[in-house]
């Protein structure tokens, strides 16, 4: 008897640590998950665009951290792509945004990106947008 009481005792200390460590966890991936730029969309179909017409795609974000963001680089990933966006830092819960601007010079399909980073996150951010430009 006295051989199950430590048992349950010795596993009682090494359960219970260790579920306590597992919540800890949990709630560091929420609270991570909630501090950072929501986009509305990552990827924008734009569907058929008249070729030699330029077209800007919008991408918009929500500031879900508690603190101003501000983008701090923006690149495409071709010369055929310009770029705009929220210059001014983005305040908690305010919404931001990164345009595309698609030269559509050349007919047919095509995916490109958008590279962002903001000082939220290192992690730089691509976003995509697709569709195919068609002859007039």
């Amino acid at each position: 008897m006295k051989i199950l009481k430590t048992s349950l005792i010795a596993l009682s200390l090494v359960v219970i640590p260790a579920s306590a460590s597992v919540l800890n966890v949990s709630n560091i991936i929420e609270n991570f998950a909630d501090a950072v730029i929501s986009w509305k969309s990552e990827t924008i179909d734009v569907g058929e665009i008249p070729q030699g017409t330029p077209k800007t795609i919008k991408f918009e974000f929500t500031n879900a951290t508690s603190k101003p963001v501000l983008i701090t680089n923006v690149k495409a990933s071709c010369g055929c792509t310009a770029t705009d966006y929220s210059k001014e830092s983005i305040a908690p819960g305010k919404t931001g945004y990164v345009n595309a601007i698609y030269n559509a010079a050349s007919a047919g399909a095509f995916t490109k990106s958008v590279t962002v980073t903001t000082s939220d996150n290192d992690a730089a951010k691509q976003l995509t947008f697709k569709g195919t430009v068609v002859t007039k």
